[in-house]
Parts: structure tokens; C-alpha cells; sequence
């Protein structure tokens, strides 16, 4: 079976919340900030365990994160050395014989912003988050992306651009989605480059039909 390339992103450098984030939810080698991250999205998902170990095998990264789904596999590696980071995707893509511009181009499934939200609604948010929390009467900014693993540069495109407050990343399932919080100027001026980042990677329509 071919292996689809869903996502396929460097890092150059994560942003201290993404960093800070990735060590509240990842079972690896947590990243520090400034280090560059890979971040690589297969269909299907098994396959990822030959993926992160062409990767481990041929350079000298550090994994933080591998969820293996049915339909979906994503790792993440990372290393103070951009190199080694390049040097590990170049791996990975020669072995999946496989160039960058195979990979599937990112989709905005959906984006909304919640301007004063509720004390209430504030209190579920934060039930099922894994960041900062959501504090009443601030903005908030919601994202899906399709395929899922782009929203980690959506996530810390955002966190360069503006004051922002990241609540939570998801991306990895069907869809990736991503939250964040703050003032609403500053929201603003984060999504837009969320959604700027996502925009502008290039690559190849995804395959249709797959759950």
C-alpha cells in the first residue's frame, strides 16, 4: 500500500508555549524552546513506527511524540541542530520514496473567534484543556485544519506573531484543532497568522475517502 504524506512541516524554531505545551501532553523527549521540530503525517497510521525509526536510526533527533491510529500515524522529532532535523525529514522522505511537494496541502476545515466569552462556557473549555486557561471576558480563537498535523505551525505561528495565550493543540485524528485566548487585538493579529501559515504551504489535493 502507498503511504500518503498528510504533513510534513518544519519547525524552525518552537515558540516557548508550543515547547511548554508539547511537555504537558507528549510521552518522549520533551523539547525545549528555540530547538527546530519535525513534524510528519502518514496514512496509513502503522507505518509510522518504520518512519520514526529511519529517522532515529540515521540522525541524531530526539523523539517527543508517536500516536499510531488506525488510519494515521504522526511523529514529531526535534534537535537544537536544524540540521539534524532537516537531515531526518530528507531521511524519512527518501525512504517513503517521497519528496516534499508530495505532501498533502493544508485545508482550513473551520475558524471562529469568540469574542467576551461566558464565565460558563469558560469552565468547559478548561475541563478539557491541556495549556493556559481560559479566563471569562477574554477572546478566543478555535481552528480545525485538514490534515491534523498542521495546526503545530499554526499554533506557533500565532504565538511569534502576537500575545497570545495557547489553551490547546490537537494534531493528530481526522482533524487538528487549535485554541487560544487572549486579548482581542491580540487575537486577531494571532489568528490571522495562524491562518496565513496554513495558506501558504504548498503540496498535493488529499487523497479522498479515508476515515
Amino acid at each position: 500500500m502507498a503511504v500518503e504524506l498528510r504533513t510534513y512541516i518544519v519547525l524552525d524554531n518552537l515558540q516557548p508555549q508550543l515547547a511548554a505545551f508539547m511537555g504537558t501532553t507528549a510521552y518522549g523527549f520533551l523539547p525545549l524552546a528555540g530547538m527546530a521540530s519535525l513534524w510528519v503525517e502518514i496514512a496509513p497510521g502503522m507505518d509510522i513506527n518504520i518512519v520514526m525509526d529511519v529517522a532515529l536510526k540515521r540522525t541524531k533527533v530526539k523523539p517527543a511524540i508517536q500516536i499510531v491510529e488506525r488510519s494515521y500515524g504522526l511523529l514529531e522529532v526535534h534537535s537544537e541542530d536544524q540540521g539534524e532535523v532537516r537531515q531526518a525529514g530528507a531521511e524519512i522522505l527518501r525512504a517513503l520514496d517521497l519528496k516534499e511537494e508530495d505532501r498533502n496541502k493544508p485545508k482550513l476545515a473551520s475558524s471562529q473567534i469568540i469574542r467576551h466569552v461566558d464565565d460558563h462556557q469558560t469552565q468547559i473549555i478548561n475541563r478539557n484543556r491541556n495549556g493556559m486557561m481560559l479566563i471569562p471576558q477574554q477572546t478566543l480563537f478555535i481552528m480545525e485544519t485538514d490534515p491534523a498535523g498542521y495546526v503545530s505551525l499554526a499554533a506557533n505561528e500565532a504565538e511569534k506573531a502576537a500575545d497570545i495565550h495557547l489553551v490547546d493543540v490537537r494534531p493528530f485524528g481526522r482533524y487538528g484543532r487549535l485554541y487560544l485566548c487572549g486579548e482581542e487585538a491580540d487575537i486577531v493579529e494571532g489568528s490571522e497568522a495562524a491562518i496565513k501559515a496554513i495558506e501558504s504551504i504548498t503540496g498535493k489535493e488529499a487523497a479522498q475517502g479515508r476515515e
